[in-house]
């Protein structure tokens, strides 16, 4: 398939990435759009305008496309369940996908994607036994076991951000019917939450004088205050760190994984968030697991779901090749 191109389109919580992959895993146009405020009808109409850009920006062949999906898929129908911050409730994504675009579509979990091209081009190459977790506005997890992507009995495996960590507390957010999840105290939501409340406490840090100005307390602003020294915005990282190292050390007791990868947008704050969670998860979790793994930032950023979304269609297409 020399010279073929492949579209891979991550659907996030609130927004898509679309990027031109080729088979060297090179982008060559990228299309961003905003998902918030949508509802199924328009989301899907978005989905379809973002590739429709990116193929037309290409102005060459472009030979699939895959998405990966916030969502719980049914591998054996290619529905799309159920996903927790988008209105996706049921939805036969990659058949709506094929039939508008007029192209081979492939659809996997989104997280699924991004650990597939951390693992097999980014932060986890060489391991076989690999977690992912992308955080944004929700957190989503992906699993490598024993070298192969693991998606359970029917595609739907893998949902580690709603894995309960406090039964009592704040409920999780969107379609997800628990309280004390991962995502609900960790995820770049939680974040934002966090920081209006130091926010309100602390007036007179930076996160208290952005918050009077009237500028929103997103992950973004939260990480740009830490780098700049915000003793506040510092402490909401350090956290949501904690916090997420509490679930990392359950991770690393339950899979024994050689690497944790931390995806997502919030991993631009990089070692203020990587740090306290490692430190949390070694205080807890036990040995040897805890000893063994290593805790580091998915090598693509937020561009893995993209990348491995366009390597999902690529594996597809060679996959229909060789049955020919």
């Amino acid at each position: 398939m020399p010279g073929r191109r492949t579209i891979g389109v991550d659907m996030g919580g609130s927004k898509l990435l679309a990027g031109v992959v080729d088979t060297g895993l090179s982008v060559h146009h990228r299309v961003q759009r905003s998902l918030n405020g949508l509802d199924q009808a328009a989301l899907l109409d978005i989905a379809v305008d973002a590739v429709e850009q990116a193929r037309a920006a290409a102005g060459g062949e472009i030979a699939a496309v895959g998405f990966g999906i916030p969502a719980l898929i049914d591998q054996r129908t290619r529905r799309g369940v159920i996903a927790v911050n988008l209105p996706l409730f049921d939805v036969p994504f990659a058949d709506i996908m094929a039939e508008r675009l007029d192209l081979p579509v492939f659809v996997d979990n989104d997280a699924n994607v991004a650990v597939l091209a951390e693992h097999r081009a980014g932060a986890a190459r060489g391991c076989s036994e690999v977690l992912l977790l992308t955080i944004g506005t929700g957190i989503g997890g992906g699993l490598i076991l024993r070298g192969e992507l693991y998606r359970g009995g029917v595609g739907a495996a893998g949902e580690l951000g709603h894995v309960v960590i406090d039964m009592d507390g704040p409920r999780c957010q969107g379609n997800c019917p628990n309280r004390g999840c991962v995502e609900a105290v960790a995820s770049g939501t939680a974040l934002a939450r966090e920081a209006v409340r130091v926010a309100r406490e602390r007036p007179h840090s930076g996160l208290g004088r952005a918050l009077a100005d009237g500028r929103a307390l997103a992950g973004p602003l939260v990480v740009e205050l830490a780098h700049d020294g915000d003793v506040a915005a510092l402490d909401v990282l350090e956290l949501i760190g904690t916090r997420l190292g509490v679930a990392l050390a359950t991770f690393a007791n339950i899979f024994n994984p050689e690497v944790v990868v931390i995806g997502g947008g919030v991993i631009a704050a990089g070692e203020l968030l990587l740090a306290p969670a490692r430190a949390e998860m070694l205080r807890r979790a036990l040995p040897p697991s805890r000893d063994e793994v290593r805790v580091v930032a998915a090598q693509f950023g937020v561009e893995a779901g993209m990348i491995g979304a366009a390597m999902l269609a690529f594996d597809r297409l060679r996959e229909r090749a060789d049955a020919l």
